[in-house]
């Protein structure tokens, strides 16, 4: 009997929490947004009860609980690769061996304890648990828009899959096919991660914003010594060049030697090594994916496609497959990572119980927007206000929108802070730092000065879906900003000339196109389209600002710095904004200037607090 669902996602990375109610999401949040522990690993007790709290649901009144992956078969994946790599993976066996002959093995236990403590001497619902990448594949099919499509799955791993292929229909997942570790495409992609001096699980988004730097003069000795690829992009990785299956790190002697020199020291300078390591590896990872998905459309007959798993999250290798045609419709999961997996296993529960898809009949996904999070009224935001003392003016919609727009076409930072927050990696226009895409100074500035992060790192356009198609080389709608496009033709400026003898970080000095904020070095952005139906006041914004400048696109970027979490509540967005050079911040119908605010003060070095990324 069909009844809601609370999914789960712990004990990795990116632990969260989801509720599913009718075959639709409710609720889900990452715990990280709760504890400020960005990647936060732990049981999403503050995820959970928000969810429960957002649906006014007890955990008695739930159908089910479903966990995200098999802890049992993760446990035996575990020790079949200690026995298998014996005796090299014997240090860190002594140190984690205890861990999974106890709680991790038996996380389910775990779970049940987690979730007593929340609900007190009620009664629990059943605790159940989905294969990592079904969950991946529910949450990229289930609330996908389409009737049936193929769906493909890439991530690091789950209990031994790393690569799965489906076909979904109707509320049904047929698996197709599946590759297993030690062979990942995900691993192959963080060991490069790993090599050029980024954390794993956190900065794969960063060797793919390097790429563009540098030329892939290391692809072909990728796929002629690390990388077996078949027409099918079915692969092997050859393993003497890694230690991620017995060792604390991704990488060894022999992958350095490969690449002429140990790694890259975290936070040291970045050379064209790593600019064309990143390259390289980007390259072939498109190249494996372009494969894959051919694949998966050829085997089940289908024009559409759904992707999930982290390496869904490569916006430009999503980019590739709409430039190259490859999918006649693709959707994304924008939680496609780990925090997804809890979305996918409520998800995958709902239905096993009855849930029916009634989005589909409507043409549109089930991920309201992916605004899943808690929102902040009008009356908490006032008290809030009052009670710190901010000086703030109120205003209704179409003054704020109007204000707001103006500020920004005079090149101001604005902390954007509305409604619910959203579920996924991204900011889509509710925990956002907006700024002017014209301004060539803005990257620099929001990289430096607001976000505290490097450089190189490119920010993302947000841009009315009604103009995108004149402003970006995108035939549809990117609601998600996880596509990469090519700025139109008509917006590029002629920069050959500026260009000529420059290389590495010094491209950054030359603007690119009329909107040089958001156009990366090889003419490409991460779109995000908004719709009035996604985002109503978000649009009203973008609207006001093409009416002032002709110009429908701003620079749209999380409201956090580096190495913390996007913001969750008001607290966090004011604290954020007064720490940084932001100029104003909007918190719902609040407007905020800097200049009015009394002077901050905190005891010690806040960024001392924030590890980094």
């Amino acid at each position: 009997m069909d009844g809601p669902v609370l999914g789960i996602s712990a004990y990795y990375h990116d632990s969260a929490a989801a509720l599913v109610a009718g075959g639709a999401p409710v609720a889900a949040a990452q715990e990280e947004r709760f504890s400020r522990r960005r990647h936060d690993p732990a049981f999403p007790s503050r995820a959970v009860a928000y969810c429960l709290s957002e649906a006014g649901l007890r955990l008695d009144e739930l159908a089910a609980v479903a966990f995200y992956e098999d802890p049992a078969l993760k446990f035996r994946r575990v020790m079949a690769t200690w026995l298998g790599t014996a005796p090299r993976g014997f240090p860190v066996f002594r140190r984690s061996f205890p861990q999974w002959a106890g709680w991790k093995r038996r996380a389910l236990d775990d779970v049940r304890a987690q979730l007593r403590e929340l609900s007190g001497a009620g009664p629990l619902p059943p605790v159940v648990a989905h294969r990592h990448h079904f969950s991946h594949a529910a949450s990229a099919f289930l609330p996908s828009p389409f009737p049936s499509a193929a769906v493909l799955c890439v991530d690091g791993v789950g209990e031994w899959a790393t690569t799965t292929l489906w076909h979904g229909r109707g509320t049904e997942l047929r698996p197709l096919a599946e590759l297993r570790f030690p062979h990942s495409l995900g691993l192959l992609y963080s060991a490069f991660t790993h090599f050029c001096g980024f954390r794993v699980d956190s900065g794969e988004y960063k060797l793919m914003g390097l790429a563009p730097y540098g030329e892939p003069r290391w692809a072909p000795l990728i796929r002629e010594r690390l990388i077996d690829v078949k027409a099918d992009g079915s692969f092997r990785l050859d393993l003497r060049y890694f230690t991620f299956q017995y060792g604390r790190t991704m990488t060894g002697r022999a992958f350095a030697e490969l690449f002429g020199g140990p790694r890259r020291s975290p936070e040291g300078p970045l050379t064209q090594r790593e600019f064309d390591l990143a390259a390289s590896v980007q390259a072939v990872t498109e190249e494996v994916v372009s494969r894959l998905a051919r694949t998966a459309l050829e085997r089940t007959g289908e024009r559409r496609l759904c992707l999930a798993g982290g390496v869904a999250l490569n916006c430009v290798a999503n980019g590739r497959l709409v430039d190259e045609g490859v999918a006649g419709e693709l959707w994304v999961q924008p939680a496609a990572g780990d925090a997804g997996g809890a979305l996918g296993a409520a998800l995958a529960e709902s239905y096993r119980r009855g849930g029916a898809r009634g989005h589909v009949g409507r043409g549109s996904d089930a991920m309201a927007g992916a605004l899943l999070g808690p929102a902040y009224g009008t009356a908490e935001i006032a008290r809030f206000l009052e009670r710190r003392g901010c000086p703030a003016v109120r205003l209704p919609q179409p003054e704020l929108v109007e204000r707001v727009a103006a500020e920004l076409g005079e090149g101001k930072v604005v902390g954007w802070f509305q409604g619910r927050m959203e579920f996924g990696p991204r900011a889509l226009g509710n925990r956002s730092i907006l700024a002017d895409p014209r301004d060539p100074e803005a990257q620099s500035t929001l990289n430096l000065k607001i976000k505290f992060r490097e450089s190189f790192r490119p920010f993302a356009p947000a841009v009315l879906a009604e103009d995108a198609k004149d402003w970006f080389d995108l035939p549809g709608e990117s609601p998600y900003m996880l596509l990469t496009a090519r700025v139109a033709a008509a917006r590029l400026r002629e920069c050959e000339a500026e260009t000529w003898g420059l290389s590495g970080l010094d491209l950054l000095k030359v603007p690119r196109s009329a909107i040089p904020a958001v156009t990366h070095v090889d003419g490409s952005a991460r779109v995000q389209t908004v719709s009035a139906g996604q985002n109503a006041r978000f649009h009203a914004l973008l609207t006001a600002f093409r009416r002032r400048t002709g110009c429908p696109v701003l620079v749209n970027t999380s409201f956090n710095v580096r190495g913390e979490p996007i913001v969750r509540d008001p607290a966090e967005a004011y604290a954020c904004f007064m720490r940084t050079r932001m100029d104003l911040l909007v918190l719902g119908d609040f407007l905020l200037d800097k200049r009015d605010q009394p002077v901050w003060r905190e005891e010690g070095d806040w960024r001392a607090a924030i590890p980094l990324d």
